[in-house]
This record gives structure tokens, sequence and C-alpha cells, in this order.
């Protein structure tokens, strides 16, 4: 099960994630980020437990579009760093 909990303030909405994230949940996290487009945001990811290589993927486009990936789980950033040298 995903769940985001949005925390904002004047600056920066900080989307903290908690739960699964696959293929079929990657939808609503996208739907999130998008709403967020005329402010920084921040990806809290402390509280996943599993994630997929789509997700993986959406998360280095997030990288890329400026959004910060924070408590990033050790599975998650060295997936994310084979990903990008297979690139």
């Amino acid at each position: 099960m995903l769940m985001i909990t949005r925390v904002a303030d004047e600056e920066r909405t900080t989307l903290v994630v908690s739960g699964r994230i696959d293929a079929e949940q990657l939808p609503d996290l996208r739907r999130f980020v998008e709403a967020e487009q005329e402010i920084k945001v921040t990806i809290d990811l402390a509280e996943v437990s599993l994630v997929d290589a789509d997700v993986i993927r959406f998360l280095l486009v997030c990288e890329k579009q400026g959004i910060r990936l924070v408590r990033c789980p050790a599975y998650v950033r060295e997936w994310m760093v084979r990903e990008k040298r297979s690139e």
C-alpha cells in the first residue's frame, strides 16, 4: 500500500512517501509531483519499503528536473546509480 503525505511551507513542498511503489502506484506519485510544479519539491523516501524499475526511472527523471530526493533507502540509491551507468 502506498501513502503520500504532503507537507508544504512557503518555499518547498515535501512529499513523504511510505509503503510500496510499483508500476500500479506510480501514477499516483506522478500526479502528486506534477501538482506541485509551481514550487520546489522534495520527495522523502525514508519509509518506502519496495520499488520497481519503473519507479527508479521516474526518480531519476525527477532528479534531472531538480526535485530533491531525501532519506532515500540505500538499495534505491544504489539501483539509481546502476541505472544511470547503463544509460
